[in-house]
């Protein structure tokens, strides 16, 4: 029970650091004359996938490879499978932006490019380094096509800047609320890790599946918060977005510092089922925005489903 209660505080910590971050970080972009644009897609970006940088960083700092290898990958699970499928079903996800479309070409690449340098059941420093290389890429190629905020593409990131509300109005609130955000993220992360791995020898399963599924879902409450804010806003361009998004941020970015850091062991089993279930659920989203060009409720209800079904097979098929 004290172990589920360090879970709770860790991820509220998270949530909340990650949620006064972002508010603090997009009031200085103004200041510093930042354009809508560039803020939805670096300080969102970046903000949303904080709780996985911290929480992965520290596991990966503290030995704790598993943790820091399932949150990454578990998270992109359930921002596809779970996020997207709440959203899908809360309203139908129309999606007409071909920046939508290239963000999941995008999440497919840097999925492949995980199981591609995950095939020697480590991350190394120098796959740390291709990991950012790569997201520096992604930054510079979607900033230069969506540089003219009038077009489609560039209104889906510069909304997403503004789907954030209660922004802090002053310079010292501003300095404030990123140091304070800050600080609950490290608070968080250590005191989830504590509950992580206690409730993982108490139950006698893996850090890995607590990494993949309880720890990934915390982390990924802050892309809960805005998608689902946006899908009952009807703003289905800036849910989709922000969930593709961070998917890249999570694997490139997160990763990237996580490894160069730390060299990262893979487990087995993160090799053998679950970077394919990350990878299948990434084709999935692919195929259902270039079909249709829309996420509906059914399509929704199998994501949904399909999150539902690996939860069950993780725990009871797979050896950790």
């Amino acid at each position: 029970m004290l172990n589920l209660l360090y879970l709770l505080l860790g991820i509220g910590l998270l949530t909340a650091g990650g949620e006064v971050l972002i508010r603090g970080s997009l009031t200085i972009a103004k200041r510093l004359g930042i354009s809508p644009l560039l803020s939805g897609l670096l300080i969102v970006g970046f903000g949303t996938s904080m709780p996985e940088l911290v929480v992965s960083v520290d596991a990966a700092i503290n030995g704790q490879p598993d943790i820091a290898i399932g949150n990454v990958v578990g998270s992109n699970i359930a921002n596809i499978l779970l996020i997207l499928g709440v959203c899908a079903l809360i309203t139908p996800l129309a999606v007409s932006p071909l920046s939508l479309r290239r963000d999941a070409v995008v999440v497919i690449a840097a999925s492949l490019l995980f199981v591609l340098l995950a095939a020697g059941r480590a991350l190394s420093i120098v796959d740390g380094i291709i990991f950012i290389a790569a997201l520096f890429s992604y930054l510079i190629w979607a900033y230069w096509t969506e540089k003219d905020k009038s077009t489609p593409s560039g209104a889906v990131h510069a909304a997403e800047a503004t789907e954030i509300e209660k922004v802090p109005e002053s310079a010292l609130w501003s300095a404030i609320a990123v140091i304070g955000g800050l600080a609950l993220l490290i608070a968080g992360s250590q005191v989830l890790l504590k509950g992580a791995v206690g409730i993982a020898n108490g139950l006698g399963v893996s850090q890995a599946v607590i990494g993949l599924t309880l720890v990934a879902v915390g982390t990924s409450l802050p892309e809960l918060t805005i998608s689902v804010i946006a899908a009952l806003r009807r703003h289905a361009d800036v849910a989709v977005g922000n969930i593709l998004g961070s998917n890249i941020f999570n694997l490139l970015g997160i990763l990237g510092v996580s490894a160069i850091m730390q060299p990262i062991s893979i487990k087995g089993r993160v090799l053998e089922f679950d970077q394919w279930v990350m990878l299948g659920a990434a084709f999935l989203i692919f195929l259902f925005l270039f079909t249709d060009r829309r996420l509906s409720r059914i399509e929704g209800g199998v994501l949904l489903l399909g999150y539902f079904a690996y939860l069950f097979i993780s725990f009871f098929f797979i050896e950790s």
